[in-house]
């Protein structure tokens, strides 16, 4: 580990502990939900024949009678943690002006390492999001970045979810594994190895919409 890591976990270490739900509450009569979804590519569905990717399936298979709930999807292709931090309130508050539940979901995690992030800038990036966001009572839910063909890839990317799946432990925060369960699932090679940016199609994607919605989603969304 370098000094620059040992800095940047001891950070976040230092952050205080938040629950992201302590401020968030869940408004009495009519509900206005604005859920904006933040992340990579895995985000945005590209890949995707269908343009559906995973949080269109997500949503579509979401049922919110007498409850007005609005999706925004702001996934950019190669984000990483340190981009998303940068940007996700600026584009999410235009999409809360009219809701009186706030609502956030977190995706990334290729990118990071991609751009060869340390684990410690990761943890603290994704920290950071989760904090302001329970500071500003906004609920957050995290969904973890899915396993790649690349084994030294994957071997890395381990390293990432376990460090993110232990943040949001610490705070409270539902955490979607996407990459143990799709690791050397045979539908999921088949699909990334289908396409020719490495990137799932309509079975891929279908598989992470899965993982999320038996991931307390429903209950998440308090339907």
């Amino acid at each position: 580990m370098t000094s620059e890591d040992r800095v940047t976990q001891n950070d976040e270490r230092r952050q205080p502990e938040f629950n992201p739900s302590a401020e968030f509450q869940v408004v009495e009569g009519p509900r206005r939900v604005g859920v904006c979804f933040v992340g990579d590519e895995y985000v945005a569905g590209l890949g995707d024949p269908k343009a559906l990717g995973w949080v269109s399936r997500v949503m579509a298979r979401t049922p919110h009678a007498g409850v007005d709930l609005a999706a925004y999807n702001l996934g950019v292709r190669g984000d990483s943690s340190t981009e998303v931090l940068a940007r996700w309130q600026q584009e999410s508050e235009p999409r809360w002006r009219t809701a009186n539940e706030r609502r956030l979901v977190i995706g990334f995690g290729a990118g990071d390492i991609e751009q060869d992030l340390s684990t410690a800038r990761s943890r603290l990036n994704l920290a950071n999001i989760l904090d302001d966001a329970s500071s500003a009572a906004i609920a957050t839910f995290v969904v973890g970045p899915a396993p790649t063909q690349d084994n030294e890839f994957n071997e890395r990317l381990q390293v990432l979810v376990d460090a993110q799946a232990d943040v949001c432990s610490r705070r409270g925060v539902t955490y979607v594994d996407c990459f143990r369960p799709l690791l050397g699932h045979d539908q999921w090679q088949s699909d990334l190895a289908a396409s020719p940016d490495g990137l799932p199609g309509q079975a891929g994607y279908g598989l992470i919409a899965w993982l999320v919605l038996h991931a307390a989603w429903q209950s998440w969304l308090d339907l």
